[in-house]
């Protein structure tokens, strides 16, 4: 039976758990081949905690070593053997938000020259000969410059990659589906209201305050309830980043905001054909339809 072959790009650590941690477990637990290629080390992240608030960007400027120790222990948790960044690890540089003397940075991601980093995602693609690729949507899913440029640098490479582009990246490989990661709102939605108690300190989240996808966008559904624990974990493993509550159901990041921990993962698939649809009506599996003879 043929490898099948998953390639996860994403902007910073933990981003891959919060958005994805439930589908990277769920192939990884059936054998398939993951790979989570992330293109910063997530240096301009606000610190949740005392014990390693000094490693901010405007203090030691340790914080993205430090990530890389979390993220390790994430894709441990979800069945992932190891990190990978684009170029190396610190090769860019988290951006911040937009209007931030960090997005001034050279070394920042938002910054990267596309004459260089396409061929990057390109040689990835061509050597890791992925069938699905996932990453964002146009607007980053919640506006930030590192994901917007996720979203173009991939959505570019996914194509080239497939052409006679850039020969010195290896073989021509044609990704057969591209993905984007989203967030369905009727799902957000029911998971906000099956929210009970929450930590002193947090708040729930005011309605349109957490970004989502209109549910007639979304074309294809994981059910990861099966590896929850796993997405969990991963979760816990992030904790200058994120807090989740004891029973798991829900966490919140440094601005405490109350959100849940969905049983299923969302994507609009954005090239290739769709599979047969499953008891949702949506596709429920993203190498479904693919062919493996």
């Amino acid at each position: 039976m043929t490898e099948r072959r998953i390639l996860l790009v994403h902007a910073h650590p933990d981003d891959e758990t919060i958005t994805t941690g439930g589908t990277i477990a769920h192939y990884a637990a059936q054998g398939d081949s993951v790979t989570v290629l992330t293109c910063t080390l997530g240096e301009e992240g606000e610190v949740i905690g005392d014990e390693w608030a000094h490693l901010v960007s405007d203090q030691a400027d340790q914080l993205g070593g430090y990530r890389i120790l979390e993220l390790t222990s994430a894709l441990h948790a979800l069945g992932v053997d190891r990190p990978r960044f684009l170029l190396g690890a610190g090769h860019f540089r988290d951006s911040g938000m937009v209007g931030t003397p960090s997005a001034r940075n050279p070394r920042a991601f938002v910054n990267a020259e596309r004459e260089s980093t396409v061929p990057a995602f390109v040689e990835a693609i061509r050597r890791l000969r992925p069938h699905v690729v996932v990453t964002y949507d146009e607007v980053g899913g919640y506006g930030h410059p590192d994901h917007i440029q996720a979203h173009e640098m991939v959505t570019g490479a996914v194509e080239a990659a497939g052409t006679g582009a850039y020969p010195q990246a290896g073989p021509v490989w044609e990704v057969p589906k591209l993905y984007w990661t989203v967030t369905e709102a009727s799902s957000l939605e029911a998971g906000v209201q099956r929210i009970g108690s929450i930590p002193d300190g947090w708040r729930m989240p005011e309605p349109g305050e957490l970004p989502s996808m209109p549910d007639s966008v979304v074309t294809t559904q994981v059910n990861v309830g099966d590896v929850i624990e796993a997405k969990r974990a991963a979760l816990r493993c992030h904790a200058t980043q994120v807090t989740v509550c004891p029973d798991g159901r829900e966490y919140a990041l440094s601005n405490n905001i109350a959100q849940p921990v969905l049983d299923v993962e969302h994507f609009v698939l954005v090239r290739g054909e769709a599979g047969r649809p499953g008891p949702s009506g949506r596709e429920e599996d993203l190498f479904a339809g693919i062919s493996f003879s």
